[in-house]
């Protein structure tokens, strides 16, 4: 029982260097990390004889499959945005597709679309950043800049939802099989009206126009190809789940190799700029600060000490213990909030798990520290603070909510 109180604490740990990354300057992949693994070894160490040993051995070996799973499909994903962005064809497509100049009003609004969009096919750190860089180079006020900055962590959210790519916590929720990928498709609806309704609200009182500088590169045949890879990845990864069965995984490996074919046909993979380098480039410290956070999790409930989440859906209906998770989620990080919700097995339905996938997706928009969106805002724009971003929560709130609600709608119709 000790043991159990210390294994908790260092969990604690663990989650308070997350919550105040910023304060202590150490990254939170390193210190979820070092207690992840510190905890299982306390755990071997202090097993009760072999048998208890080879017990632990054996959810230690399952924890670290489904966690491998995890991370192989973000890899590839991570690998295909990281050329793309590298190679500045996001940046140009979208200098090219902008007029010479727009009215403020409408360019919040193209950026809602964008971030959206996008963060349903990249990760959400690599949709954040796109978005806020070209955020940043408008010169905005700094007011309007706020405004800017709040939707784009709201809309990356949102559009992470819908798509097993775009969030990892849908990811999550998907591999254990909750929802199928057509089930997800469903959230982009309410999803996107949500985002809209808070692009209209944050409109308000914006009446200027912003000149758009085009400064785009020259597009290559090949990155047109590989983006064409990716997207078509994306497909079939669609279809082949829903069709045969394939794990997502395995698809986006297939899809990733024939990458790498492609750029070897087009004589691009050459030893000055080797398309494997690329894989360097993706955010590795996201990769383990999500390895050391599962295995915090995968030991908590070897321990049991899970089990007070499911008092809170033996109290509540699923629906209000959901709106709850999602709103908790803005204080505690989204991943091993949903890593531990799956891993007390509770029992609910489609709507249930749904109105889940869309709380704590979002949910962690209605405070800056609740996202790695949020984090990623406030590194890059100067002058957001916690304090600044909590003015907007409210408004935040109001949005998810209706969010929230028109998810329970559209879930019961279907």
């Amino acid at each position: 029982m000790l043991l159990n109180y210390f294994l908790i604490g260092l969990a604690i740990l663990a989650l308070a260097g997350v919550v105040f990354e910023e304060i202590t300057h150490i990254n939170k992949a390193k210190v979820t990390l070092f207690f992840g693994t510190l905890s299982w070894i306390f755990l071997f160490v202090f097993a009760q004889g072999n048998a208890d040993r080879e017990l632990i051995n054996h959810n230690l070996r399952e924890n670290l499959a489904d966690i491998s799973s995890l991370w192989l499909f973000l890899v590839a994903a991570m690998t295909f945005v990281a050329y793309l962005n590298k190679k500045g064809f996001i940046e140009s497509l979208l200098h090219r597709a902008m007029p010479d100049s727009i009215s403020e009003r409408k360019l919040l609004f193209y950026t809602a679309i964008f971030s959206f969009l996008f963060s349903s096919l990249a990760d959400n750190i690599t949709a954040t950043l796109v978005a806020i860089t070209l955020v940043l180079s408008l010169g905005l006020p700094t007011n309007k800049t706020m405004r800017f900055a709040v939707l784009v962590v709201f809309a990356v959210n949102s559009g992470g939802v819908s798509l097993i790519t775009g969030d990892v916590t849908t990811l999550m929720i998907f591999l254990a099989d909750k929802v199928t990928i057509l089930n997800l498709f469903w959230l982009s609806l309410p999803s996107f009206i949500a985002v809209m309704v808070l692009a209209s609200l944050l409109s308000i009182g914006m009446s200027g126009r912003v000149r758009i500088s085009h400064k785009s590169k020259p597009i290559r045949k090949l990155d047109y190809w590989i983006a064409f890879i990716f997207v078509s990845t994306i497909v079939f990864t669609i279809c082949a789940n829903v069709f045969f069965a394939i794990p997502p995984v395995l698809s986006f490996l297939a899809g990733l190799s024939v990458m790498f074919l492609v750029a070897h046909l087009f004589q691009d993979d050459s030893d000055h700029d080797p398309i494997l380098e690329y894989i360097r480039y993706i955010e590795f410290d996201t990769l383990l600060f999500f390895l050391g956070i599962l295995l915090l999790v995968g030991m908590l409930e070897q321990i049991h000490a899970l089990d007070f989440l499911v008092k809170l859906y033996e109290h509540l209906p699923p629906i209000y213990a959901n709106y709850i998770m999602g709103i908790t989620s803005s204080v505690v990080d989204n991943v091993p909030l949903t890593a531990a919700l799956l891993k007390t097995d509770i029992d609910m339905d489609l709507t249930s798990w749904l109105s889940l996938t869309y709380a704590v997706g979002v949910g962690g928009s209605l405070l800056v520290i609740g996202s790695a969106a949020g984090i990623v805002t406030m590194s890059k724009v100067k002058g957001l603070s916690f304090a600044r971003y909590a003015k907007y929560s409210l408004l935040l709130l109001l949005t998810y909510t209706l969010g929230y609600v028109l998810v329970l709608g559209l879930a019961y119709v279907i």
